[in-house]
């Protein structure tokens, strides 16, 4: 309780100076409530209002793919370099140290793997992401796919009202159907659509055109990283998705699955945060590699 002996009248009230207007750095989000611009403001960095997310969700569906074999050996050392982690509940109960601080975003949906059709997924609990203190959920789309199309969208909207009551953040993550060709008007459509149920934060892929995407989503989109690319065009395709209006990175396999992992994601946050050229990141990559 405050000491009521010395209790002073303020006199220091700013008359005729203006109230500082409280802009926000994230596309999108200036009318969203305190506690969902926090967690936002964990994953996207106030200063760039970008973000390096590490994903190592890949095992819910493919089991111990390369460089997730053994998440304390191969992903623990990369997080300190990382602004987001992206990974399941089990990894992140099991295997990473709750001592790293670090904001997660939590894949939130599962249910099929590569052994059968893959999307026919069910959204976890909230109150599991609640418990672990998530800073954000990320749900998959399945768009142009007939079969689970209609339900993945349910699935988005559902965690976007069960996430809109505890000021948590959801991230509409578009996934291609085989059938879907990989260009701007499909990503365009997909990315529009998560923002259009309530996401947050769209996850899509890069691709020509790629501005007329960013353009036309009202909320941040990071792009995934997709197959595993050369170090050297890995960092080409950050700068071209940044320098489009990206707000940042999801990257798995380009980082773990590096020749050297830790310098590749030191390079990669180089080229996001700091505007580093593809070849002056690749200059880093090699540096940190020796």
């Amino acid at each position: 309780m405050a000491d009521l002996d010395d209790l002073r009248e303020g006199n220091e009230f700013g008359l005729g100076v203006e109230a500082t207007a409280q802009g926000f750095h994230v596309k999108g989000a200036a009318n969203l409530p305190w506690g969902m611009k926090d967690r936002l403001s964990r994953i996207f960095n106030p200063k760039t209002g970008r973000a390096v997310m590490l994903a190592f969700d890949h095992g819910f569906i493919m089991g111990p793919t390369s460089g997730v074999e053994r998440i304390d050996l191969n992903i623990v050392p990369l997080v300190e370099y990382a602004d987001c982690l992206m990974c399941t509940r089990g990894i992140l109960q099991s295997s990473i140290p709750a001592n790293v601080n670090k904001p997660i975003c939590l894949r939130s949906d599962a249910g099929t793997s590569i052994l059968t059709e893959l999307n026919d997924n069910v959204v976890m609990d909230i109150e599991d992401a609640i418990r672990m203190n998530v800073s954000a959920m990320a749900i998959m789309l399945a768009i142009g796919d007939p079969t689970f199309e209609a339900k993945t969208i349910a699935n988005l909207y559902k965690a976007v009202d069960r996430g809109s009551r505890y000021n948590i953040p959801i991230m509409g993550v578009t996934a291609v159907g085989k059938q879907m060709e990989r260009d701007a008007r499909y990503f365009g459509l997909a990315s529009r659509i998560c923002a259009e149920n309530g996401a947050t934060i769209v996850k899509t892929y890069y691709c020509d055109g790629f501005d007329k995407v960013v353009a036309a989503c009202p909320v941040p989109i990071v792009i995934a990283g997709g197959k595993k690319l050369p170090e050297k065009e890995a960092l080409e395709l950050c700068y071209k998705a940044i320098n489009e209006g990206a707000a940042g990175v999801d990257m798995g396999r380009n980082v773990f699955q590096s020749t050297s992992p830790a310098a590749m994601i030191q390079a990669v946050h180089a080229v996001v945060h700091d505007n580093l050229t593809p070849d002056q990141g690749y200059e880093m990559f090699m540096d940190l590699s020796e």
